[in-house]
């Protein structure tokens, strides 16, 4: 294998778009566990990259986005293993051969560290990385003025195969976050009804070192790195809140977007004095 394979094909139903009235940012990661399950049955992984204690990190990048209808299919890759496993996912859009979205990811394998023959048999089927370069964003310094924006326990429904904190249900409480973070700073339900407005994601660092199993309690906190006159980078921070361990953390960038123009539009002066108050330090 020299090249990228298919790993998933599937379509976006109308129940799967959200408030921006496209393809809603958790059903990605979603569909991304299972590209991800189908890659590591082909390089011989087994059930590793479905443990849930393995620290990992995914970058994605969302190019152009997905509505309600579109076909897609994904194609994924491994990328490199010297330092860990790195690997890589392109969401094509199937009607035109498009990539829409990337997803590069890096597992840390200091304590489950592969084989000589995983290495040997991956090494072999490397493919390189024509994703758009990952951005290496300015980490927080303090936590302690993140607002509390989605709090509750994981429920069946949430469970992976493995039975941990699914992906795609780890990130629809963050999508939840980024409402409740919206609200606190005026773009609220009805802000974005009267101006047809909506938050639009193109990127997202998500940084997993902990797992979640079935009924235990999760809390998430969030502030803001970045306010632009039209962007917005939200810093999620996943708790469990029994002992305060860190189970997650996502960088959120956006933008508030024209949902009938479908551009940037630019903040409000009074939704930008409220997030003034919530950007914390960076660096």
């Amino acid at each position: 294998m020299s090249d990228w394979i298919e790993t998933y094909r599937g379509a976006v139903p109308p129940w799967q778009c959200d408030v921006t009235e496209h393809f809603t940012i958790a059903y990605y990661f979603d569909r991304l566990e299972e590209a991800g399950g189908n890659l590591a049955d082909t390089l011989g992984l087994g059930d590793l990259t479905r443990r849930g204690d393995i620290p990992r990190r995914i970058d994605a990048r969302f190019a152009r986005e997905l509505r309600e209808g579109a076909s897609f299919h994904i194609e994924s890759a491994a990328l490199n293993v010297e330092s860990g496993l790195g690997l890589g996912h392109r969401v094509m859009d199937s009607a035109n051969g498009e990539a829409v979205t990337w997803f590069n990811e890096h597992w840390d394998l200091a304590g489950a560290p592969l084989t000589p023959q995983q290495r040997s048999t991956i090494a072999m089927r490397l493919a390189a990385w024509n994703g758009p370069d990952i951005e290496r964003r300015p980490e927080v310094r303090v936590t302690d003025t993140f607002i509390p924006t989605a709090r509750g326990r994981v429920k069946h429904g949430d469970l992976d195969a493995s039975g941990h904190f699914a992906l795609g249900a780890m990130v629809h409480r963050f999508s939840n976050s980024s409402a409740q973070l919206g609200a606190a700073v005026g773009m609220d339900a009805t802000f974005m009804q009267e101006q047809r407005r909506g938050f639009s994601t193109f990127e997202l660092i998500l940084q997993l070192s902990g797992a979640l199993t079935l009924d235990a309690p999760y809390l998430i906190e969030t502030g803001i790195a970045h306010l632009g006159k039209s962007s917005l980078r939200m810093l999620h921070r996943m708790t469990d809140p029994r002992a305060g361990t860190e189970i997650a953390r996502l960088s959120q960038y956006g933008v508030n977007l024209d949902l009938d123009a479908r551009r940037p539009a630019a903040w409000p002066d009074e939704i930008r004095g409220r997030a003034e108050k919530l950007v914390v330090p960076v660096g």
